[in-house]
């Protein structure tokens, strides 16, 4: 071995020492010629022999010579750079693999390496085991098999979004012998020393890990009004910059990116922070964060309610008394639920157009007719209503002889109130919650008294509306359903005139139980006990969503402590009232390095390959002696012949066609229209509404190209004044008022590519202010502009049109607008429906023109991620309109490129059984 390179074959180096022996020989002077005396020699004297011959070989001729032999020789002996040194090892073998998600960001290089640790590993014919310690199987022997065994599972394994299991591998893998190959992920995790020492006793370890470096997020904070979000880094040196983004769910239901900021790590910096200042609307459609570039579940930080701040709308049934804030109805409610909630205190008609998610009423009894029936209507609308009791409700007559649709009971008179008829001596504890209600598993602090309340009718509903109770079963908060939302009443005040439960700890989680307000801090276990919550999407090692499926619910206590693992993988989980999300870091962790001792040797992941060079030097061998053979010609004179060849040759090869720069470009832009199917817009001179047409024809291209067998080529704008029209099956025009009309020239090639076979698309874009023909000024705008041109007669798309058929079955043909009038080429005045016939039989020519002003373009315009370009409709049903508007376009092309062949009666039968006939 030479420095990095070795020799298959060393031995035949030995022959190098023969070059100076070869040197010596051919620069070796032949023997002395005999001398004789010849006087006819005088006639020679001055004459030049044109073919002359060298008597010894130029030196740099042998030197080449020498070099090509010396390449050759080295060539054959096998060079190799970089070989790898065989490990030396005949037992067992096993791989063990951290595969957590801080494995992720470099899986594949783990995978690779792993293969050729196996390879090498059969070549040796070792039992090798591997071992992921996320993943461990059942106890039992450890799986020690062929390494092509385990070569084939490689590509099925992958990395899991939780910490490696280090306590239970060591009674797995406690009492054998073998080697051991450790991939760690680079952490130092709880028990790692512990495991360590059992492989140790087992044999050799060698560990290998990667050099990048690992970034993560922790959950975000809601502080001072701005989003807080902190992040991690490990193994970074200088100054660092990552960018995260924040995705979510926009009006429409697509998710996008809705805001990015960058984390800035100074040098030798473990830790940064970004500072988002985002609306309460955008704010509450956030569903992660993440850091981009990442591919590990550590990069990815779920949202749930503690983010989501609710708006809660606050309105007491008195003004607050100056200088006794602990008297107001609303002190501790501010106290309550400021931290957590946007807080709204104006008038009831106000805070209805406000839209809150939560309204509360302290001690309101009457509203006036039109604001009880607003308020009814949001309710059911989804809102949630909290009342709470006091003096007023208790003397009114609210929900006495009936009951109301915003109080959840009907109350009875009089009441348990201070003072009053029904008032006890002693303040009455409340009673353990029910498992049925929302507040099951809440400690109820000793302290928490009653001492009055609104009583609650007896009724048959009474105690499936009850959540809340005293130690006496009186009903303490009822609720009831109406329409979406919800009636939630409290029987006590809303200050500590009446109890002392708004003084306690309990009055916050209760309001967090109810979704009132959320925390912006990790709940614990305390928060979450007494529900089940289900998983509703979990994340993978890669960061990446997915469905929960089949996954069962945790208890609170275990969502709140217990170490994630396969059966409490990180991800959103759902209670009765509100989620939490269970990330892969939680707030202040830290990502510390794992430490391995000096007689642990540690690799990195990247083997440098090694690389065969004889090919090289046989090539380089060749080279020379090509060269040596076009010296020896050129010495002897013979390289004249050979070179005219030559010349003749490579001016052959110079000869080139006629250049392109030749054509126009014109020939250019029909040589690209006529190479592929290209779609054509024809240019208004307004630029938002030719760049709406191109991107309009743009997304149909894509359609088309994904569901059908077109593939059409980038759309071209046409000036109807300059450019060729006969190159486009279809030219969508769209129709402005102000739209100059075109020459006689242009009339002339429009009137030839109609009548040549091709389609205008006429849109006036005016569906949602008038039907075709009214007297829109687009509508007037378009008769001016159709009426040099040589259109046939038309009438409204019939319903036995190739168009509804011609790929999609429609019956509308809906753009950005609903309009139902489109109009083509009237049918034959001889077109009649064959009886058993769906349709009448139409199969000659297409339609010149299509009429219409739905905004085609608008609802096919696509961004170039694909992303549309206009908001059509409103949810699940604008989605749909958009659907149909694509399948509209499809059949249209398709219509255009196959004419009516789907009249013929071929098709008849395939076309009754999509219509059900």
């Amino acid at each position: 071995m030479i420095g990095s390179v070795a020799f298959t074959s060393p031995l035949l180096l030995l022959t190098l020492f023969a070059l100076p022996i070869l040197w010596w020989l051919l620069r070796a002077v032949p023997p002395a010629p005999i001398r004789r005396r010849f006087p006819g020699i005088a006639l020679l004297i001055g004459l030049k022999d044109e073919d002359s011959q060298s008597d010894k070989t130029p030196w740099w001729l042998l030197l080449l010579r020498i070099l090509a032999v010396a390449a050759a020789i080295v060539g054959f002996a096998g060079p190799v750079l970089n070989p790898q040194k065989e490990r030396a090892g005949d037992g067992p073998l096993l791989i063990v693999m951290d595969a957590s998600w801080a494995s992720a960001r470099d899986w594949p290089a783990r995978i690779e390496r792993a293969r050729a640790l196996l390879e090498e590993a059969g070549r040796e014919g070792r039992p090798v085991a591997l071992v992921q310690l996320t993943d461990l199987a059942p106890d039992g022997d450890i799986p020690f098999q062929s390494a092509n065994a385990w070569i084939a599972r490689l590509d099925n394994l992958s990395p899991q979004p939780f910490a490696p299991d280090m306590a239970a591998a060591r009674g797995w893998l406690d009492g054998a012998s073998f080697e051991t190959f450790w991939f760690s992920d680079g952490l130092e995790h709880a028990g790692r020393d512990e495991l360590l020492a059992v492989l140790q006793r087992a044999g050799p370890v060698t560990a290998f890990e990667g050099g990048r470096e690992l970034l993560a997020l922790a959950p975000p904070r809601f502080e001072d009004g701005m989003i807080t979000v902190s992040g991690l880094r490990m193994g970074g040196l200088g100054d660092r910059e990552a960018t995260v983004q924040a995705f979510g769910l926009d009006p429409a239901g697509i998710e996008r990116e809705l805001a990015r900021g960058l984390l800035s790590f100074p040098s030798g910096a473990e830790g940064a922070e970004l500072q988002l200042d985002l609306p309460p609307e955008l704010r509450n459609r956030i569903n992660r964060f993440q850091i981009a570039g990442e591919r590990s579940a550590g990069a990815v930080t779920l949202t749930d309610d503690a983010l989501q701040r609710r708006q809660v709308g606050l309105l007491a049934g008195a003004a607050d008394r100056e200088g006794q804030e602990l008297l107001s109805p609303l002190h501790y409610l501010r106290q309550a639920l400021a931290p957590t909630a946007d807080l709204l205190e104006v008038g009831l008609t106000d805070m209805l157009l406000a839209s809150p998610d939560v309204i509360i009423l302290a001690d309101v009894a009457t509203l006036s007719p039109e604001e009880d029936a607003e308020l009814q209507a949001w309710v059911e609308r989804g809102g949630m209503l909290v009342r709470f009791a006091g003096p007023r409700l208790a003397g009114s007559d609210l929900a006495r002889a009936e009951a109301h649709p915003l109080m959840p009971v009907r109350l009875r008179e009089g009441g348990r109130t201070v003072g009053g008829a029904m008032s006890w001596g002693e303040p009455k504890a409340l009673r353990p919650f029910d498992e049925t209600s929302p507040f099951y598993g809440l400690p109820i602090p000793e302290d928490v008294l009653v001492s009055a309340q609104v009583l609650a009718q007896p009724d048959p509903e009474l105690a499936e509306r009850s959540i809340a109770a005293l130690a006496d079963d009186t009903p303490l908060v009822t609720r009831a359903r109406l329409g979406q939302g919800q009636v939630v009443l409290f029987h006590v005040t809303a200050n500590a005139e009446w109890s002392t439960l708004p003084l306690s700890g309990l009055f916050v989680q209760m309001l967090e139980r109810l979704a009132i307000s959320t925390r912006p801090v990790s709940p614990g276990a305390a928060d979450l006990e007494g529900i089940t919550w289900v998983p509703e999407l979990v994340l993978d090692g890669y960061g990446q969503r997915r469905d929960a499926g089949t996954l069962p619910g945790v208890s609170g206590a275990d969502l709140a402590m217990a170490p994630l693992s396969a059966m409490l993988l990180p991800g959103l989980y759902a209670g009765s009232e509100r989620r939490v999300a269970r990330n892969v870091i939680e707030a202040g962790a830290t990502l510390s390095p794992a430490n391995w001792p000096g007689d642990v040797p540690v690799e990195g992941l990247r083997a440098v390959e090694a690389e065969n060079l004889a090919p090289y030097f046989l090539a380089g061998a060749l080279v020379l002696l090509l060269i040596d053979s076009l010296a020896a010609l050129w010495l002897s004179g013979r390289l004249v012949g050979v070179a005219r060849g030559a010349a003749v040759l490579l001016a052959g090869l110079l000869v080139q066609p006629v250049e392109a720069q030749d054509l126009s470009d014109a020939d250019i832009a029909a040589l690209l229209a006529t190479s592929e199917i290209t779609l054509a817009y024809v240019v208004t001179g307004d630029e938002q509404l030719d760049e709406t047409s191109r991107a309009g024809l743009w997304g149909l291209g894509r359609t088309l190209t994904s569901r059908t067998s077109v593939e059409p080529a980038a759309p071209a704008g046409v000036d109807l004044e300059t450019d060729e029209l006969v190159f486009y099956p279809l030219i969508y025009w769209p129709i402005t008022p102000d739209q100059p009309t075109p020459s006689d020239a242009a009339y002339a090639r429009l009137n030839a590519y109609l009548r040549g076979g091709g389609m205008i698309l006429f849109d006036t874009r005016d569906a949602d202010i008038g039907a075709f023909g009214a007297g829109t000024p687009n509508g007037r705008r378009l008769r001016e502009i159709a009426r040099p041109l040589d259109i046939p007669p038309l009438e409204p798309v019939p319903d036995d049109h190739v168009l509804t058929r011609s790929f999609y079955l429609l019956q509308d043909f809906p753009g950005r607008h609903l309009g139902r009038d489109v109009w083509v080429e009237a049918a034959p005045a001889d077109a009649e429906q064959v009886e058993g016939m769906p349709f009448r039989n139409l199969n000659d020519g297409v339609t010149p023109v299509v009429i219409g002003g739905n905004d085609w373009a608008a609802a096919w315009a696509q961004t170039p991620s694909g992303q549309p370009m206009f908001p059509i409709g409103r949810g699940f049903a604008g989605e749909r309109q958009r659907e149909i508007a694509l399948r509209f376009g499809v059949n249209l092309v398709m219509h255009v490129l196959s004419g009516n062949y789907k009249s013929d009666q071929v098709h008849v039968p395939a076309l009754l059984e999509r219509l059900g006939q």
